[in-house]
């Protein structure tokens, strides 16, 4: 399994909307189209935290061919007026705001 986690800007207040929009384009067929396994999302101090799992390590590639579908378009201007940029100077796309893993640990099954 793959998994990206998205840094962003949140308001405390934007829990329930934020969540609410992810469970209806999670009800469509969107998740499946890019591979996406699981999501997550995670507030702190006005922070979003948005973990998605993948089967592979191509989910990147998947959201990217996924970027001109209208339901992956109208989630993205939905999520607009609670989430921002953790660093507007230098986003450019979403992939300006993936972590960068540099540990991971997984038990042996």
């Amino acid at each position: 399994m793959h998994s990206t986690l998205i840094v962003a800007r949140m308001a405390p207040q934007s829990h329930q909307d934020v969540a609410r929009l992810f469970a209806e384009f999670d009800r469509t067929e969107m998740p499946h189209l890019m591979g996406t396994r699981r999501r997550q999302l995670f507030a702190y101090r006005g922070l979003y935290f948005h973990l998605q799992d993948f089967d592979t390590d191509n989910g990147g590639e998947l959201i990217e061919n996924a970027k001109t579908d209208p339901r992956f378009i109208q989630i993205s201007d939905d999520l607009k007026p609670f989430i921002e940029a953790y660093d507007p100077v230098t986003w450019r796309s979403p992939a300006d705001a993936v972590a960068e893993r540099f540990y991971s640990w997984e038990t042996e099954a």
